[in-house]
């Protein structure tokens, strides 16, 4: 089943200073066939939330398949990261500092470490990548470990806000749980965008081109027209339950057998 968009009329309002933005998003995330074939469980987690009158967070994390715990550590990773944020957004109105955002890492890293040695493992067999965007009414800032990717939509382009990162070696990357500390990347950016995308490298082929740096306008241009025109805002049920068919799909699975996570938000 291919996935089909309704046709509603696409609203393009452009960002003004001081506007309310009614954020609403559709999400899924859906198993590889390579992981279903080895008796696998979906490795990938996510978190989608809005906060206050005109913000949200977004988390996507990977959970690597080499590791015994990787599944969970991709959920204990979404997972922390949230609490941190809502925590914040509770009690400050501006995003946190670089320097708060590198302890709250620090803080996840340490509790993979003990949930590790409780379990006679090591953090390692708890690694997972990490993108994560936290926007609020003016500014936006971007986490990223690894070879997830966050992009945002702005005017008619496409801006790779987090470019996926492969390691020293074929088929490698970077994770929360690298030791002696993880290849963390932390990004400001002013809010011009309306639309924000964030994906595991399961989707990477299909949404980025890797020869020309680019995010490919041609997969999220059509992905993002009935989230654009959605009404409401939040979570959008239906369509996140087509999104996962069309994950799930054939002329989805003929391009990658990796897990698969796609989360579209839309302002506009």
């Amino acid at each position: 089943m291919l996935f089909r968009w309704t046709t509603r009329p696409l609203r393009m309002a452009g960002l003004l200073q001081g506007d309310v933005v009614a954020w609403r998003w559709a999400a899924a995330s859906v198993v590889g066939t390579s992981h279903i074939h080895n008796g696998d469980r979906l490795q990938d987690a996510y978190s989608v939330a809005k906060f206050g009158e005109d913000g949200f967070f977004a988390i996507v994390s990977d959970g690597a398949g080499s590791a015994k715990y990787g599944a969970y550590g991709a959920w204990l990773t979404c997972r922390f990261l949230s609490v941190r944020f809502r925590e914040w957004s509770r009690a400050n109105p501006d995003l946190p500092s670089d320097t708060e955002l590198a302890d709250w890492v620090d803080e996840l890293r340490d509790r993979i470490s003990a949930i590790a040695t409780q379990r006679e493992s090591t953090a390692r067999q708890f690694a997972a990548t990490l993108a994560a965007i936290f926007v609020t009414p003016d500014k936006a800032v971007t986490l990223h470990i690894g070879d997830s990717a966050v992009v945002g939509r702005r005017g008619t382009e496409w801006d790779v806000l987090c470019w996926p990162e492969n390691g020293e070696y074929a088929s490698s990357t970077y994770f929360v749980t690298d030791d002696p500390e993880p290849r963390l990347n932390i990004t400001r950016h002013s809010r011009e965008h309306d639309a924000f995308a964030l994906f595991s490298d399961g989707v990477g082929d299909l949404a980025l081109s890797h020869l020309e740096q680019l995010a490919h306008s041609r997969f999220f241009d059509p992905m993002f027209r009935p989230v654009d025109a959605a009404s409401g805002e939040g979570r959008l049920i239906e369509l996140s339950a087509k999104l996962a068919t069309y994950l799930a799909g054939p002329s989805v699975c003929e391009r990658t057998d990796d897990d698969k996570t796609l989360i579209l938000i839309s302002g506009g």
